[in-house]
């Protein structure tokens, strides 16, 4: 991956409209963004119809096709992206569960960084309905889960996207994994 500088002023140049600067961007980015896909997909249960390079080329092309954001940074980037693949994976289950009338939707793993127990597993679209009431609540630690969990980005680049100290996205990030824990464990007992 080049400095991310280097990526910075691609991505600003696509936004004010150079075609050349997102056929300079694509190559160097894509190869992430698969990565982040690999990385998500592999979370997912088996049987999932969904690859990693259907997710990555979905959200490339709602990225280009929409109205391009101000990009303040190459982590601003892939935090959009991960906003983006979130909603695409969302879409993807809640298709794949309306199509089998309730049955199995896709599963997520919350692995180490989202569960306290290993191998706890929950619904994507649980998953995905937790996300938005804690974002009703507190917008900015539901943004830390999007961009760690479904982006891939560390505390460092997390911290750039949302303009707040390291110490702070640790902070939310801390919070938000116990509060989903607590409301996933109480809306599957509600369920039973």
């Amino acid at each position: 991956m080049p400095p991310s500088e280097d990526v910075t002023l691609l991505l600003r140049a696509w936004a004010n409209g150079s075609r050349q600067a997102l056929d300079q961007l694509t190559p160097l980015v894509y190869s992430e963004l698969r990565r982040l896909a690999g990385i998500y997909m592999r979370r997912e249960e088996p049987g999932n119809t969904l690859q990693p390079t259907a997710l990555v080329h979905e959200a490339y092309i709602r990225m280009v096709g929409s109205t391009l954001p101000a990009w303040q940074s190459r982590a601003h980037f892939f935090g959009i992206a991960a906003h983006l693949m979130r909603q695409i994976l969302v879409d993807h289950a809640r298709e794949q569960h309306s199509a089998k009338r309730g049955g199995q939707a896709i599963h997520v793993s919350l692995d180490d960084h989202l569960a306290a127990a290993p191998q706890q597993e929950a619904d994507l679209i649980a998953l995905d309905d937790a996300l938005e009431r804690l974002a009703v609540i507190e917008p900015r630690k539901a943004q830390v889960v999007e961009l760690r969990f479904f982006g891939g980005l560390d505390l460092e680049e997390s911290a750039k996207v949302l303009n707040v100290s390291e110490v702070t996205v640790r902070r939310d990030w801390r919070f938000a994994k116990a509060w989903l824990l607590r409301d996933l464990a109480q809306s599957r007992g509600a369920g039973s």
